[in-house]
């Protein structure tokens, strides 16, 4: 057996919005912030969701992809 053993906590600002995003979608969905959003919103189709409250973030811009829409863009 090893002697070493390696352990990664991963924590932050981006895994605590990744939570929220989840935690505040629907089955089936995906839920993107806006910045996610502005990023490809070129490439995909999106539907704005609204402001929704996050814990420790405040009111936050939330958009649903749309995968039947976003296939044809190309």
């Amino acid at each position: 057996m090893g002697t070493k053993k390696f352990a990664y906590d991963i924590w932050g600002d981006t895994v605590n919005i990744a939570s929220r995003m989840e935690s505040n979608s629907e089955p089936g969905k995906i839920n993107v912030s806006q910045q996610t959003y502005w990023l490809l919103k070129d490439d995909f189709d999106f539907e704005f969701r609204g402001q929704l409250g996050v814990k420790n973030r405040g009111a936050m811009n939330m958009y649903f992809v749309n995968p039947e829409k976003s296939q044809n863009r190309n």
